[in-house]
C-alpha cells in the first residue's frame, strides 16, 4: 500500500511553448510507492506536464516539488541523477544495436561495471525478452517489445520515479494486456509511477491516484477508481466540457 506523504507535488504550474501557456496552474500531488494516472482529452497539456517534470519544458511560474527539492530551472540531466526516469510516448531504443546495448546504456550514469552487471542480471529476470533477443538488434522487434525493452531500460538507472507517457500507444490487444502487466510489476518492485495514458479505463484500473485534465487544469482528482466511475470523466472523452456533462447521461471512461 502506497504511503500518504506527498512524493511529488506540483503547485501552480504554468508552462508552454513560444509564449503560449499549456499548462494554466496545475496542482496535485502523486504519492510514493503508488500509481498516478493522468487522463484527459487531446491538448489538455499531459504529455507538457510530464515533460515539465523531467526538465524538457521550464515552467514560466509555479513549483514541481520532488521529495523536497523544486525541479524548476534543473537540467534534465540533473533531474535524471536525482531519480527520476522518463520513458517517451515515440519508441526511443537504437535501432542498429542489440537490445542487451540498448539496456546497458540505462546505466550510463553508473560507472561500476559490478553495478551495472547486477542490475542487468535483475533485469534480465524481470523482462525475460532481455535475455531471449539479448543479441538481437532492437529494429527488429515488434512495437510491444520494444516498449518493454525500453521499460527494461529505464529501470538500469533503479529511479525512484518512472514517468510513462502514453505507453499504449499503436500496441494490439495482448501486447497492451502484457505491457499494463509490466507495469504494475514495476510498481510492486518499488518503483512511483507517473502515468499519462489515453486507454483510461485500463490504466486508472491499475492506478492508485486519478488525475483528469481538461485545458490546462486539474478537474478532477481521487482515486483510480472514483475517477473512472466518475459521471463526468465520459463527456471528456467525447471532446465535451464538464458543464456539458453534469446535464449528460452517466458514461464511463472509454479505451483508446
Amino acid at each position: 500500500m502506497p504511503e500518504t506523504t506527498p512524493f511529488v507535488r506540483f503547485t501552480g504550474v504554468v508552462a508552454g511553448y513560444g509564449g503560449g501557456d499549456v499548462l494554466k496552474g496545475v496542482d496535485f500531488n502523486v504519492t510514493q510507492g503508488g500509481v498516478t494516472c493522468i487522463v484527459g482529452p487531446n491538448g489538455s497539456g499531459k504529455s507538457t506536464l510530464l515533460k515539465a517534470v523531467s526538465g524538457l519544458v521550464k515552467p514560466r511560474l509555479g513549483e514541481i516539488w520532488f521529495k523536497g527539492v523544486n525541479l524548476v530551472g534543473k537540467s534534465p540531466r540533473e533531474i535524471l541523477k536525482m531519480g527520476i526516469v522518463q520513458v517517451p510516448q515515440n519508441h526511443s531504443l537504437f535501432r542498429e544495436m542489440t537490445v542487451e546495448q540498448n539496456v546497458q546504456l540505462g546505466a550510463f550514469l553508473e560507472h561500476d561495471k559490478r553495478v551495472v552487471a547486477e542490475r542487468l542480471e535483475r533485469i534480465r529476470s524481470m523482462f525475460p525478452i532481455v535475455a531471449e533477443r539479448a543479441g538481437d538488434k532492437a529494429g527488429s522487434l515488434s512495437g510491444g517489445q520494444q516498449r518493454l525493452v525500453e521499460f527494461a531500460r529505464c529501470l538500469m538507472l533503479e529511479p525512484d520515479l518512472v514517468v510513462l507517457d502514453e505507453p499504449s500507444m499503436g500496441l494490439d490487444p495482448k501486447t497492451l494486456r502484457v505491457m499494463f502487466a509490466t507495469v504494475k510489476q514495476m510498481n510492486e518492485a518499488g518503483r512511483t509511477v507517473l502515468l499519462v495514458e489515453q486507454n483510461a479505463r485500463q490504466a486508472l484500473k491499475l492506478s492508485h491516484h486519478g488525475v483528469v485534465l481538461e485545458n490546462g487544469r486539474v478537474r478532477l482528482t481521487g482515486t483510480g477508481a472514483e475517477v473512472l466511475n466518475n459521471p463526468e470523466i465520459g463527456a471528456l472523452y467525447l471532446g465535451g466540457s464538464l458543464e456539458e456533462a453534469r446535464h449528460a447521461p452517466v458514461t464511463g471512461g472509454r479505451d483508446g
